[in-house]
């Protein structure tokens, strides 16, 4: 891997995981802007738990080295997590600055799956 992928991988991967974290602790302590818009969206309360903990989990997942295969579904969650936040904001009419974020998010999780170094590959 040159330097300048690797660059990006890391770049990508630290947002990512600050992008993960902090959404993930703000669904977790159940901030009431978070629960109003999950109520929005039309889904219940407690899927902000289920969510807060698997974005923590993930994150320690692609973090951690070793153990590419759960990286991999570290990296798939993320995927269907945020491309399923997604279409939830604009199904529901929601303004472009609601949606944004979720789309960043499932950008870098692509561009650090994509740029991830081998060792961190499944093959």
């Amino acid at each position: 891997m040159n330097k300048r992928n690797k660059i990006i991988y890391w770049v990508a991967t630290l947002w990512l995981a600050l992008g993960m974290t902090s959404t993930g602790i703000v669904q977790l302590i159940k901030m009431k802007e978070e629960v109003a818009k999950m109520g929005e969206l039309g889904y219940p309360t407690y899927f902000l738990t289920i969510l807060g903990v698997w974005k923590i989990l993930g994150v320690l997942a692609i973090l951690i080295p070793k153990n590419p295969l759960l990286k991999e579904w570290a990296y798939a969650g993320f995927f269907f997590a945020m491309s399923g936040a997604t279409i939830s904001h604009v199904f529901v009419g929601h303004p472009a600055s609601e949606i944004f974020p979720s789309i960043l998010l499932l950008v870098l999780t692509a561009v650090s799956w994509y740029f991830r170094p081998a060792d961190r590959k499944t093959t």
